[in-house]
């Protein structure tokens, strides 16, 4: 059946973590086969195949997951990085002689790319990318990788990314166009708590606990706040979990025993996640290099104001929508300013601000883009 293809190696299971950006292509597919004909290949721990109404998925299986683990710079790591990219292949290869789509898009450029632009365009069929920070910014460093990346964004019909400067590094790397599409997933209605319109307010942190996302710079920077500041706190909880997690629970252990009001917990499913963003009254976002965070839209969409450090598209999304307070640097000092700043302003006035930015980010307006582009749908 002629439809649209989606690659990739992120797409939500059962298993705790794999939500974030496999949520969003989950809610992406779904819009998508509102207008026309959708088959989703994912990279998974078991190969399984389900169908619903215009919506079917094919998991194939792979060594380990997340991908994101697997370094090509580490020789151990060899057989399962050149096994995954053989059982990618493959599946695509097979999916595209079952169905013969009209448009095969790959979330994200590696390695999902490189197996539309093997095994797609070698069968004639168009393929599109959609890069992500971590494809450009940390895939783009390695020499060899960065050659194949830039020749698989060069070979695409169309390139995506999901951040306004991340477009631009992607037109640098391979020298053509690239439009932004955000990554926006679909929340559960939720009724939201209101926002507080004076101290104490309630502050969250929702992701991997991990250096690029700052998440122990939110630790010293709540470790830095005095008992004047705190006073204007209810509660701090931090949900997530990555490879800072012994880290972030010692420092939390501190917090906790000088009687500061800081709780963690693991990866929360969607439902969760906006029942804990809908709960805050700020939203921390402490990252030390970013696009433009799912959280961030999530945020908008729940009407909660950001706190946030000034990284990648962040600044320039704070000029246009004022959506809360940006700290004047990446480090620990100016993010617990910046933390000081929010609690002493009233966080509901940042509501029509907060309404006008998600009016920009929501998915039905993302996807009918993308099939206006390709002439689908």
């Amino acid at each position: 059946m002629p439809g649209i293809a989606l690659i990739t190696t992120s797409y939500p299971d059962e298993v705790p973590g794999t939500e974030a950006a496999g949520s969003f292509v989950e809610d992406f597919a779904i819009q998508l086969s509102k207008s026309t004909d959708v088959t989703v290949l994912a990279a998974s721990r078991e190969a399984s195949v389900s169908n619903s109404d215009k919506l079917s998925v094919r998991r194939f299986a792979v060594p380990r997951l997340p991908l994101s683990l697997l370094k090509p710079y580490k020789l151990t790591h060899w057989p399962a990085v050149f096994a995954t990219l053989r059982a990618g292949r493959e599946a695509l290869g097979n999916l595209i002689d079952d169905e013969r789509p009209d448009h095969v898009l790959a979330l994200w450029a590696l390695p999902s790319g490189w197996w539309a632009d093997t095994e797609a365009r070698r069968r004639g069929v168009p393929f599109s990318t959609w890069a992500l920070g971590s494809d450009i910014w940390s895939l783009g460093r390695i020499p060899l990788i960065r050659h194949k990346l830039a020749s698989v964004l060069r070979n695409a019909r169309y390139r995506y990314a999901d951040g306004l400067g991340l477009c631009a590094d992607v037109e640098r790397l391979c020298g053509k166009s690239c439009t932004f599409l955000p990554s926006a997933r679909r929340l559960p209605a939720l009724r939201r708590s209101a926002l507080a319109d004076a101290p104490p307010y309630k502050l969250a942190f929702l992701g991997r606990w991990h250096p690029n996302k700052g998440t122990d710079l939110l630790m010293h920077a709540l470790q830095a706040l005095a008992d004047a500041d705190w006073d204007r706190i209810e509660e701090v909880r931090i949900f997530g979990g990555g490879p800072l997690a012994g880290e972030i629970q010692a420092a939390a252990e501190r917090l906790a025993a000088a009687q500061r009001p800081v709780t963690t917990g693991g990866y929360l499913d969607k439902d969760a996640a906006a029942a804990l963003i809908g709960w805050a009254d700020y939203l921390l976002l402490p990252s030390r290099i970013e696009s433009i965070p799912v959280v961030f839209s999530d945020a908008m969409q729940l009407g909660t104001p950001i706190v946030a450090t000034p990284v990648g598209d962040l600044p320039r999304l704070h000029e246009r929508y004022e959506f809360g307070v940006v700290a004047r640097a990446p480090d620990i000092d100016a993010f617990a300013d910046a933390i000081r700043q929010a609690v002493r302003q009233n966080a509901a006035a940042f509501v029509p601000n907060v309404q006008r930015a998600r009016a920009d980010f929501d998915l039905a307006t993302i996807a009918a883009q993308f099939l206006a582009d390709i002439g689908a749908g």
